[in-house]
Order: structure tokens, then sequence, then C-alpha cells
């Protein structure tokens, strides 16, 4: 991938130039990209070895775990590694490649997530065809359309940025390549690939969440006929999506619905839906979900059984 300026390299700055901060912050972020690996990948062994575990909800939630391994290996490895070496740079190639991977699976993540709503929909609001509606074919046909989703939104906001000359400067005040750190170092005026972005990015954001928001309206509306012993079922298993919905599109939205801007707690915000939330949904799904935490029992004493047998 060739682009028409100076600039073949970028420098991260990353979330501290402290070097007493930078180690501190290398013990903590390595301790929860490990937490993300081991939980995200304990819940996709899990469900995918667990005959109880076949319904559309976990079905979405497997896919769901493995998109925040792949989301937070885009950005993560290349932080913690950053925090022990003073020369923090990126090749132009590498720069738009992490740009594509966030975009990518942060979109798909977040269309994940609204299929997982809808499924909710369904379960609480027409239990009786359930079953009809949410067909295996169906879920597939949605993670698909995930996927693609995902991979178009990110296309766009690669082409945008790779049309852009950069001359120089070539600091990022970030720790990983964004649309937005990138348009302030182009060289040219960049207010129409920042309105695109802003429609490309935030829209997406902000039509999902609102989807999601009136799903769950819908629900709560639904149980006011239902009984106690329904509404607190229906509840505690849309509590945990509801958590995560909250945890991953309030700083998503905070970040991608507004133009480009020279706000450096960006960075900070962009932690807490690049690392935060891929390593608390784990513990958020399993936490509230007894069928979840009986499957890993089983899986556990299992593989402890067979190992015991030999």
């Amino acid at each position: 991938m060739e682009n028409a300026s100076n600039v073949k390299e970028f420098v991260l700055l990353g979330l501290s130039e402290n070097q007493g901060v930078q180690k501190i912050l290398f013990l903590m972020f390595l301790f929860f990209y490990i937490i993300i690996l081991a939980g995200n990948l304990l819940i996709v062994i899990t469900i995918m070895s667990s005959q109880c575990l076949n319904s559309p909800m976990y079905f979405f939630l497997c896919y769901l775990s493995f998109v925040d391994i792949c989301y937070s290996s885009v950005t993560a490895p290349k932080m913690i590694a950053d925090f022990l070496v003073e020369n923090k740079t990126i090749s132009f190639v590498g720069c738009i490649a992490q740009l594509f991977g966030v975009h990518f699976f942060g979109c798909t993540e977040i269309f994940i997530l609204t299929v997982m709503a809808y499924d909710r929909y369904v379960a609480i609001c027409r239990p009786l065809h359930y079953t009809i509606i949410m067909t295996r074919r169906v879920c597939g046909r949605m993670v698909i359309g995930s996927w693609v989703g995902g991979f178009l939104h990110s296309i766009v906001q690669t082409l945008l940025t790779t049309r852009l000359p950069f001359c120089g400067p070539n600091k990022i005040d970030h720790y990983f390549c964004d649309v937005h750190p990138l348009l302030q170092l182009a060289c040219t005026n960049t207010y129409a690939v920042g309105v695109i972005v802003v429609a490309n990015s935030g829209m997406i954001t902000l039509s999902c969440f609102v989807i999601l928001v009136t799903s769950y309206l819908v629900i709560l509306l639904s149980l006011r006929s239902q009984t106690s012993e329904g509404r607190y079922k229906a509840l505690s298993t849309c509590g945990s999506h509801i958590t995560v919905v909250i945890l991953f599109f309030g700083p998503c939205t905070f970040i991608y619905i507004r133009p480009s801007s020279q706000l450096s707690e960006d960075k900070s915000v962009a932690v807490f839906y690049t690392v935060i939330t891929p390593m608390l949904n784990p513990l958020i799904y399993t936490l509230r979900n007894g069928e979840v935490k009986s499957a890993m029992r089983k899986l556990w004493n299992g593989k402890v059984g067979s190992g015991n047998g030999k």
C-alpha cells in the first residue's frame, strides 16, 4: 500500500510519556489482556463444547467473545510492547492495517450486540414464535451480515484515510491509529472527510444504539403483563446485555458522533471500548448466567476427571 506523502511511519505517543508510569501501565494492561484472552476463549470453548448451550443467545455470545478477542488484539499487543520501548513507531501500512482492524471488529461487535437485542426481544415479546423466527439459518445470516457490515464500514474508513496526504508532523497523540488522530495530521483540508467519517462511524453507532434502546423499552413495557417471576427471569437475562451495551456504546458514541477534535481525553475514553469492555464481557455474562457457570463447571470437571483417569 503506497501513499502519496512523505510520511512512511508514525510515532504513537501512547497513554503516558512518563517512564515510571509506563512500567506500571505495562503490567496493568498485560494483566488485562491475559484476562481478555482467557475469559473470552473460555466462553467460546464452553459454548462450543456444551450441548445445553445451543440456543441463539449463546450462539451470538460465542461470536461476541470471538470478536472481543480479535478486537482487543488489534490494539493491545502493540500498546503493551510500546510501554517498554522508547521509539514507539508504526509503519504507514501497519497504521492503516490497525485502523482497518479497529473499525472492522468494532463495527462487527456493534452489529452483533444489536442482533442480540433483537434476539431478546423475540424471546420475551414473541415467545411462541421464537423457534420459528430465530432458526439456525436466520442466526447464521445475522452473524454473516454483522461481519459484512463491519467490513463495508471499515473499508470506507480505510479508503478515506489512505487517500489523504501526510507531509509531517507524524506524531499521533494516541496509542493506536484511528481516523480522527490521522485527520489532524493530514496536510490538506479534511472537513469533507471528517463529515463523511462522522456520518459513517457516528451514525452507525447512534442508529444501532437507538435500535437497542427501543428494543429494551418494548421489552420493559411487555413485562408489565407478566408475573413477578417472569419479569425477574426476563430482566436477569437482559441485564448482562444492557450492561455491556452501556459500557461499549457510551465511549463509542462520545468518540465517533462528533467531528475530529484536539481532545487528548479521546485516547483515555478509547481504553474503555478497546480493553475494558472486552475484559468485562466474560465476567458480566458468566456471573449473571447460571447456565454458563454450570456448563463451565461440567467442562472443568470433565477435563479434571479425564486428567486424573490418566
